[in-house]
């Protein structure tokens, strides 16, 4: 097949961003938060990408920045093999799928309506609790407001529609009400959107990789969040310290346990938890789910990751490559399955694409 390899590229949106500040002349102050770039693509895992793709297809590697559509037009790919993130705004991770929609053209991942709603952690929150699905009680706060009374604490602040940990600090986590007030306003000030604010659950914490399309998942070896390993006084949450600033590929912080050392009666339960979430919200190919146990000892749906990191360095410790590895997948193995479960949705690509229907429930 011809694949079109959609990425962002760190370096390619840094020179979007340039321009779109140029043009709304915008004042020092107004300069976005320091990890704005986060959830873009390194070369690394690009270039690990194209690389896994060509050993069978022919690659077409197309920068997601404003001529994407023109490239994708002219070049007409036979699948969209999709990592883009896109820069702005509630819906950044539904741009590129939305082209294809557009031009008529097969994409890996979930559809539009789906990406745009689980970047929106309130609507997928609210879909999931309309199905019964538990999640941590929450309060959406918006820029200039007062946070809600009731709000239980202690509570986590998130900016309501970011991925990567941006936005979620050490510091996220508050016990009291005027610590509260401060980081809500902190990050709407910070990032120009509402916040989410969600009751702490303090219990274990895992993500959950999951692979195909409905009726049949595969469930991929729960990974564990070992907070017990975080650096002395450290709040128990995978943070952006945690993520990007804690964990480096010469220091590796060794939190994650794989498969999670856990009773069968909880992996079974997290893992039909992960596969109905998938099913709810109509997740396609691929998808990373965090997870956490409240008081009771039951996993709660945290978020949900319908474009899923994939680092493609054991040491970068990215949970889904690191999941697929414990079932015995190569990286290469992983990104080919996900081409073959999106051919097999649109009826390309002949046999490894059916085969890719393998999987269970």
């Amino acid at each position: 097949m011809k694949i079109a390899l959609l990425y962002s590229s760190k370096a390619g949106m840094a020179s979007s961003l340039s321009r779109r500040l140029a043009d709304d002349k915008r004042d020092e102050e107004d300069e976005p938060p320091p990890d704005f770039l986060a959830e873009c693509d390194s070369d690394e895992t690009i270039e690990a990408v194209r690389a896994a793709l060509a050993t069978r297809h022919d690659v077409i590697p197309i920068e997601s920045d404003d001529f994407a559509f023109d490239h994708l037009r002219e070049t007409q790919p036979d699948l969209v093999f999709n990592i883009s993130e896109r820069l702005f705004g509630p819906n950044r991770e539904s741009h590129i799928p939305s082209l294809c929609e557009v031009l008529d053209l097969p994409h890996t991942g979930s559809d539009p309506l789906t990406l745009g709603i689980c970047l929106d952690k309130s609507r997928a929150k609210e879909i999931l609790s309309y199905h019964k699905v538990r999640n941590p009680e929450f309060w959406i706060v918006e820029p200039g407001v007062e946070p809600p009374a009731d709000i239980s604490l202690p509570a986590i602040v998130k900016p309501l529609y970011e991925g990567s940990s941006k936005g979620i600090k050490d510091s996220s986590v508050v016990d009291r009400r005027e610590d509260l007030v401060a980081r809500v306003r902190e990050v709407t000030t910070l990032y120009r959107q509402p916040v989410i604010v969600e009751r702490f659950l303090d219990g274990r914490e895992f993500t959950v990789g999951v692979l195909g399309n409905a009726p049949r998942y595969e469930v991929l070896p729960i990974v564990e969040i070992d907070h017990g390993l975080l650096p002395p006084g450290a709040r128990p949450i995978y943070s952006y310290e945690a993520k990007w600033i804690w964990d480096t590929p010469d220091n590796p912080l060794e939190i994650f346990k794989c498969p999670a050392p856990i009773p069968t009666a909880l992996r079974t339960k997290i893992e039909k938890l992960a596969a109905a979430t998938c099913r709810i919200l109509r997740i396609k190919d691929w998808c990373r789910i965090d997870v956490r146990l409240d008081g009771d000892g039951e996993p709660n749906i945290l978020e949900v990751n319908p474009l899923p990191g994939i680092l493609p360095k054991p040491e970068d410790n990215s949970c889904l490559p690191k999941a697929a590895r414990s079932a015995g997948y190569s990286y290469t193995d992983l990104i080919l399955r996900v081409a073959d479960e999106a051919a097999a949705r649109y009826g390309i690509g002949g046999p490894a694409a059916v085969r890719a229907t393998r999987g269970r429930a």
